[in-house]
This record gives C-alpha cells, sequence and structure tokens, in this order.
C-alpha cells in the first residue's frame, strides 16, 4: 500500500537483519529508498526484491561505515545522486562481548566508531538537506543495552548509551527546523549479529523478537503527522529479557 508516496528513506544496515526488514516495509509503504551497507551482492538482491514487490525507487550504496573518516563524504555524494531523504534509519552497527578489564583498545575503538561515529557522519551529511526542506527525521537504532547493564556487553552498552544522548543532543539542536529525533531501544532481535566472531552467546533465539516486527515499529514511527514525534520507543519480547 502507498502512504508514503514521493518520499525517500536512507536505511543503513540494510543488507541484513533489522536493517533489510527496514528496507522491505519502507518500499511496502512507497517510500523510494537508498540501502547502505558493505555488501553489494546482498543490496543488489534487495533490490531486486523489491522490485519484484513495488514501483517505488530502490538503489544500493556499497559503504563500509567503520571507515568513519569517509562516511560523511561518501553519504553526501550518496544524497547527490538519490536526491534528500525525508527519513535516516540509522542501524548499522556491531556486536561485541567480553570483559571490560580485559577488552584490547582497538576493540573499543572498533565498536564506538562503528556504533556511534558512523551515526554521527551520517546524521551530519542528511542534515543540510533536511534543513534546506525544513522537516525530516531521524531514526536511530539503539537498544535496551543502553539502559540496562548485561555482563559481557560493557562496551556494546556503552556504545548504545551514547547512541540515547546523541539522539537527545541532535532533537534539541534541530527541532526548530523541523527535524524529528527518534530512538528504537530493542530487546533480543533474531538477527544474524548472534551469529558474528564478535559475540559469543548463547541465548534461545526462538524467544527474541523478529526483525520484521521492529521494522514495523520503525515504519510507524516513521510515518507519524508532523506535529508529533515518538521520542524514544522501547521494544522488548514478550517474554521478558533473555
Amino acid at each position: 500500500m502507498n502512504i508514503a508516496p514521493n518520499q525517500r528513506a536512507l536505511i543503513t544496515g540494510a543488507s541484513t537483519g533489522i536493517g533489510r526488514s527496514t528496507a522491505l516495509a519502507f518500499a511496502q509503504a512507497g517510500f523510494d529508498v537508498a540501502l547502505v551497507s558493505r555488501s553489494a551482492a546482498k543490496l543488489q538482491a534487495l533490490v531486486n526484491e523489491i522490485g519484484a514487490i513495488s514501483t517505488v525507487k530502490a538503489k544500493s550504496f556499497p559503504i563500509d561505515l567503520s571507515v568513519t573518516d569517509q562516511v560523511k563524504f561518501k553519504i553526501a555524494n550518496l544524497l547527490e545522486q538519490f536526491g534528500p531523504v525525508d527519513v535516516l534509519v540509522n542501524n548499522a552497527g556491531m556486536g561485541y562481548t567480553g570483559a571490560l578489564n580485559q577488552m584490547p583498545l582497538d576493540d573499543w575503538c572498533r565498536v564506538m566508531d562503528l556504533n556511534v561515529t558512523s551515526i554521527f557522519q551520517c546524521i551530519q551529511a542528511v542534515l543540510p538537506g533536511m534543513r534546506e526542506q525544513s522537516r525530516g527525521m531521524i531514526i536511530n537504532v539503539a537498544s535496551v543495552a543502553a539502559r540496562q547493564a548485561f555482563p559481557e556487553w560493557g562496551a556494546y552498552g556503552v556504545s548504545k548509551a551514547a547512541v540515547v544522548a546523541l539522539s537527545k543532543a541532535i532533537s534539541v539542536e534541530e527541532r526548530g527546523h523541523g527535524i524529528r529525533v527518534v530512538t528504537i531501544l530493542p530487546g533480543a532481535v533474531n538477527t544474524p549479529l548472534w551469529d558474528t566472531d564478535t559475540v559469543q552467546a548463547d541465548f534461545d533465539r526462538s524467544g527474541m523478537l523478529t526483525p520484521e516486527l521492529v521494522a514495523n515499529a520503525i515504519l510507524q514511527t516513521a510515518l507519524l503527522p508532523l506535529g508529533a514525534v515518538v521520542e524514544e520507543l522501547t521494544i522488548m519480547p514478550s517474554g521478558g529479557t533473555l
């Protein structure tokens, strides 16, 4: 159903998990979508899938957001090709487990660069276009780990708490320009994050949220009328914290 005609969304981490489901949900709602992740092949497969179910414009932009000194430039170049966006969904990030007292500094910086600094750089890139339009929405995907500490998840929790703080700061600075900021705080979600080599955890994934459920919540916040905003939204599995 085309309920957001002539609107554009930029979604990071779009090739898998929450980002992929969000891209599909936005496309089905009528958004043209710019899709960002490292994997060109997975992005192209998603573009093809969107083309089979929707007439919206979907374009892939393979960008490694962990190379933070290039992010702002590459996102700005994306916007020159795709056009200014109405919604930015900052979803890209990494999981990491390990005790803080033994965590190498390089690992700490890697988590903070991708989970926080890349978001900051994406925001800086889209703000000029949003300001020119006097409207826009920035949706940052954080985690309940920003609010609750879990053993071995310290660096990840700190990075997500920083995303919450960044969202609040951008919100107060940009609301006068018509720009709204949303922070999504999901509980455990069954995504490929659990299969990465930086995460060592043994949870029952059958009790986790699905990416589709989180994506639908993200879409609903984006579709709110201009006079309203969901500043923070926590979504938990019905069984509670795993």
